[in-house]
């Protein structure tokens, strides 16, 4: 399958306008084929080089990818570099933005998509590290049938955006549609404790989940380039896996209304 990449410029109310970069397959002699839509958040160093080639691994198997750029209030949406400063910078532009202002980027890259005439209208959404954490409140969305939120930062100290006190793990009953949750298990940046938190908060909620720790990941492993030595391209082919069991079953079949009854687990061997 072949891919189309463009970007859009969409106005925002927190400031700036926001680019969101498309990455969107084709089929030859089928120019009217329809694919579900998926948004793809960046890490705090917008899209990069890394974040660009996962949206196409995911474009590449028949989702029209949007992946906003997180600091339009802050500058361009070119990328940030992987370096001291640039790191600096992400994460003071991460606590500084506004969780509203978040909350209006994943609104508006889910608009942009359902806008599209060769959208089927079923949405996901997935990301890593702080785009981890805004997957999952883009999951908040009634229209976002499922996402999976790699190495998600800050939910278990509840500490996104500027005053550090978002509400993400308070509103886990919003979410409607399916997550997948996945951390590494020598992941410092949500330790042990934490990673305990969001599943016991999920549990409690009643979401619909999975959750993987693979026992060698650290943080940012499926980042594939300037990793610091974490990158485990084998671990990040099994979670890409799960990727698309996911996305295939919630976004591509007609499940129809969930009817929320409880399922009777037979003790049987």
């Amino acid at each position: 399958m072949l891919i189309q990449e463009s970007y859009k410029d969409v106005p925002t109310q927190a400031g700036g306008d926001m680019r969101i970069f498309l990455f969107h397959p084709t089929i030859p002699n089928y120019p009217k084929a329809k694919f579900p839509g998926v948004v793809v958040f960046s890490e705090i160093y917008q899209v990069t080089g890394p974040v660009s080639r996962f949206a196409r691994q995911i474009a590449s198997q028949g989702y029209i990818v949007a992946a906003p750029s997180s600091y339009h209030e802050f500058t361009g949406p070119e990328p940030l570099a992987y370096d001291g400063p640039g790191t600096d910078a992400g994460n003071e532009w991460k606590i500084t933005k506004k969780v509203s202002a978040y909350d209006e980027d994943a609104t508006l890259s889910v608009d942009t998509l359902l806008s599209l005439p060769t959208c089927t209208g079923r949405i996901g959404a997935t990301g890593m590290c702080l785009g981890g954490h805004l997957a999952y409140r883009c999951a908040l969305d009634p229209r976002v049938s499922a996402a999976i939120c790699y190495f998600a930062t800050d939910m278990h100290s509840r500490s996104l955006g500027a005053g550090k006190a978002d509400d993400s793990l308070a509103r886990a009953r919003d979410i409607r549609g399916e997550l997948v949750m996945i951390f590494g298990k020598l992941d410092n940046h949500v330790p042990p404790e934490g990673r305990d938190l969001i599943r016991k908060m999920l549990h409690e909620a009643g979401v619909t989940f999975s959750f993987f720790e693979p026992a060698w990941a650290q943080h940012a492993f499926i980042r594939d380039e300037l990793s610091k030595g974490r990158y485990d391209p084998a671990l990040s082919g099994i979670c890409f896996e799960m990727l698309k069991e996911l996305f295939g079953r919630t976004l591509r079949s007609d499940l129809g209304p969930c009817s929320g009854e409880d399922i009777e687990v037979e003790n049987v061997c």
